[in-house]
């Protein structure tokens, strides 16, 4: 555990779930080269986390979860993180979408009480699609070309959704839909569920980094839903409020700055070259670069921290927190980024090869940038705000 973990941790719960998900940490380093060199799905690391109950954590206790506060759900991902990256952020977007589902309300009771049943009683997985090739990300406010038409037994849908995480495990897939009934449109949110005859997946994704979350193509080809499958609208509070959970985002690539930021260590305290008669860590200019690194990540980590304790212990405060969940992502992600250059200038141009771990942690962490919400929008978010 390293200082600045040590210092966040304030309870026994949040230790217990510290010590739990860094249990997974060797295990899931050793399978991520694999899993990032062959495009694949991390299978078994999710298998891994169902037997161990780490894909129940934002259930609500009533409903047979754990029901973790935001601060422990960003101390469990950040830990993930440092073993694999593409894990961790996949596991976060189906504790997360649960966690808003939870404190948002937006659904049915009913309907949330029984896929929160199913995921803890059947292990099943959850997670939304809402991008789309024409409109990007729905945080951009692009209406979803995805249609679904009103019928006599309920809706018929049919459209095309991007960077749909867990593609290969997802049993409850939540979409956006531009509803058709008559001459009125608006955009609502149906919940479907994997074997619905209409629904497949494309195998498109191919990226730079978080290969492994297997984020492909997802199609609705005349999907036919009963009624109850559309769970929200936007009169009924989907994509309104400011949203914490979303802090899973920057918690995640933090946590691949510090695989590679102690790696980094590491490497420094062994290395050796005959030019020297100590190890590259009695080097100012190494020890220099360490300090930058971890003044990045001591800044970034902490200013994640103490928001996230902002929305749990003061819940009356959440709706006026829109602009700082959007600077804590931006800030995060930068940091990330810049930590792992540092890493891996410290460690010099072997951390260029392929089999070692520092050119995928630098992959991975520039797909942080085009997590929601974006730099440009962070900008527009807090000058809007500035001049209000």
């Amino acid at each position: 555990m390293d200082h600045v973990t040590r210092n966040l941790i304030k309870t026994t719960k949040q230790n217990e779930l510290f010590c739990r998900a860094e249990s997974f940490i060797s295990k899931f380093k050793k399978r991520a080269p694999m899993n990032d060199a062959n495009n694949t799905f991390p299978f078994e690391n999710f298998e891994e986390l169902k037997a161990n109950h780490m894909t129940t954590l934002t259930i609500p206790k009533n409903y047979g979860g754990e029901e973790i506060s935001l601060y422990e759900f960003l101390l469990v991902q950040e830990t993930l993180a440092q073993g694999d990256g593409a894990t961790a952020l996949s596991l976060g977007w189906h504790n997360g979408i649960v966690m808003q589902l939870k404190d948002s309300k937006k659904w049915p009771e009913e309907t949330f009480k029984k896929v929160a049943h199913d995921i803890v009683s059947n292990k099943t997985i959850i997670n939304s699609a809402a991008t789309e090739p024409k409109t990007g990300s729905p945080a951009r406010g692009g209406k979803p070309e995805t249609t679904a038409v009103k019928t006599d037994k309920g809706w018929m849908i049919s459209g095309r959704k991007t960077f749909t995480s867990l593609a290969p495990v997802l049993d409850h897939i939540i979409i956006t839909a531009t509803m058709i009934e008559g001459e009125k449109e608006s955009v609502g949110e149906f919940l479907l569920k994997r074997e619905t005859e209409g629904i497949s997946y494309e195998q498109t994704w191919n990226t730079l980094g978080m290969r492994a979350t297997r984020s492909d193509d997802l199609i609705l080809h005349n999907v036919h839903v009963p009624e109850e499958a559309l769970v929200a609208t936007k009169d009924t509070g989907h994509g309104k409020s400011p949203q914490g959970w979303l802090l899973h985002i920057p918690a995640c690539y933090l946590g691949i700055a510090i695989a590679a930021r102690n790696d980094a260590i590491e490497f420094a305290r062994t290395y050796e070259p005959n030019s020297l008669n100590h190890p590259i860590s009695e080097v100012p200019e190494v020890r220099r670069k360490t300090a930058e690194m971890d003044l990045e990540l001591l800044k970034a980590r902490h200013f994640l921290y103490h928001i996230a304790s902002i929305w749990d212990d003061f819940p009356e405060r959440r709706s006026q927190l829109g602009s700082e969940l959007a600077a804590v992502k931006t800030v995060g992600t930068n940091a990330a980024i810049n930590a792992v250059d540092l890493a891996m200038r410290i460690v010099g141009a072997y951390s260029l090869q392929r089999d070692n771990d520092f050119e995928r942690y630098y992959r991975d962490v520039r797909a942080g940038l085009h997590n929601p919400p974006s730099d440009d929008i962070t900008s527009m978010i807090l000058g809007k705000k500035a001049f209000e």
